[in-house]
């Protein structure tokens, strides 16, 4: 190889090594550059605000007629007829059952005739006692005569007093043959056929009518909820509502909602010493009776309002190994701060907060496996498009037994 090739190859080698250490020289960062495109997270946030919110409590319960009667006969017989369909709804006064009468008939006339026997038995002791009544008044006869005769009125006048009686019960147990339908409602089904044999005031019911519209819904509330509840209206925390005008909504077997409001009409006066419980009953409409006798609800009653109530969503709280409920807080040079808070109830989607939170506060709801405590974080609205790619669910904490 000669010494012109040589030289050539030399001087290329130097011009690829140059342009190498060049290159090297642009990728270096300078010491004072802008950061890196990664900056401070992304996280969604809601503003804590004061509002005043009605409370709500969700107690179970069951559905009582407005009214029941049970059907008694009050006199003694055979039936001659059922007069009314099972299952049906019948008027108050409607006759029900026809008792046989015969035997009442009979005794309604005997006291009409002894009636009639003392009404005539009057007449000649009055016109006597009339008559004496002058004579003595001109001695024309003694004053033991009068005496005897104005006693003998009086017995005439208590004998027609005591038939007229006589004829009164009469006439009202052969009214009772024909067995009527105390209340209106919807009567259930006859346990007695015709033919069959009644006695007066019999315990056992021939049949049952239930009042229907409205109803009553008896919930149950424990001891211990009463006074909270009664501690919290002392302290201002919530403000009553006049009970005559405390709604209540119900929730069905099937968790459907009644469309109807009811209104909550009393409690009772004593806790009931097996359970624990006070009874609260409410009342319905039921034009359609949808609501039967038995069935099970759930009510939702008015207990309320907060008027300086704070709400948390419930995706923003989460648990600390303690069990205790937590927040992550945007506080001071945008950092993200751990804060725990006491919560004491749901109201729809969110924590009813009674500690640890205040006005104005920005908690995390959106990136919380970003917002580590301490680290600095970009906040923007909740509402807001955040960083598009898939999330994961921060995992619960466990909790330390």
């Amino acid at each position: 190889m000669d010494t012109t090739d040589k030289a050539k190859r030399i001087a290329l080698a130097g011009l690829l090594i140059g342009t190498f250490v060049i290159t090297g020289c642009k990728q270096q960062p300078s010491s004072g550059g802008a950061p890196s495109p990664g900056g401070a997270p992304e996280v969604g946030v809601v503003a804590i605000a004061v509002a005043p919110v009605t409370l709500t409590m969700e107690l179970s319960g069951r559905i009582s007629p407005h009214l029941i009667a049970e059907v008694r006969p009050q006199v003694g017989g055979i039936i001659q007829k059922k007069l009314f369909i099972e299952g049906s709804d019948v008027k108050a006064g409607q006759v029900l059952y026809q008792i046989d009468p015969a035997t009442y008939k009979a005794a309604y006339a005997n006291a009409k005739a002894a009636l009639a026997r003392a009404e005539a038995n009057l007449v000649p002791i009055r016109l006597k006692e009339e008559r004496f009544r002058e004579l003595v008044a001109i001695n024309a006869v003694s004053r033991q005569d009068y005496d005897d005769a104005s006693a003998m009125l009086k017995q005439a006048e208590a004998d027609v007093a005591a038939n007229q009686a006589a004829v009164e019960v009469a006439r009202i147990n052969l009214d009772y043959t024909s067995v009527k339908a105390p209340i209106s409602g919807r009567i259930g089904r006859s346990t007695v056929t015709d033919g069959a044999l009644v006695t007066a005031s019999q315990a056992a019911p021939m049949a049952t009518i239930q009042q229907l519209d409205p109803v009553y819904v008896d919930v149950t509330q424990s001891s211990a909820e009463l006074l909270r509840l009664k501690r919290n209206l002392a302290n201002g925390e919530i403000k009553g509502q006049d009970a005559s005008q405390a709604k209540v909504k119900l929730l069905l077997e099937d968790g459907s909602s009644y469309p109807q409001e009811g209104i909550l009409k009393f409690s009772e006066v004593s806790v009931d010493q097996s359970t624990g419980s006070v009874t609260l009953r409410a009342l319905f409409p039921n034009p359609n009776q949808l609501l039967l006798p038995g069935m099970f609800v759930r009510g939702i009653v008015q207990e309320g309002v907060s008027e300086q109530a704070i709400l948390v969503p419930q995706r923003g709280v989460t648990r600390n190994p303690k069990g205790e409920a937590m927040v992550m807080v945007v506080g001071v040079e945008e950092k993200v701060e751990p804060r725990v808070i006491k919560v004491s109830r749901t109201v729809g989607d969110n924590w009813l907060v009674s500690e640890g939170l205040k006005a104005g506060e920005r908690v995390i709801l959106e990136g919380l496996q970003k917002a580590r405590p301490g680290t600095q974080v970009k906040a923007v609205a909740f509402s807001s498009k955040l960083d598009s790619s898939p999330v994961a669910a921060p995992q619960p904490p466990v909790v330390k037994k």
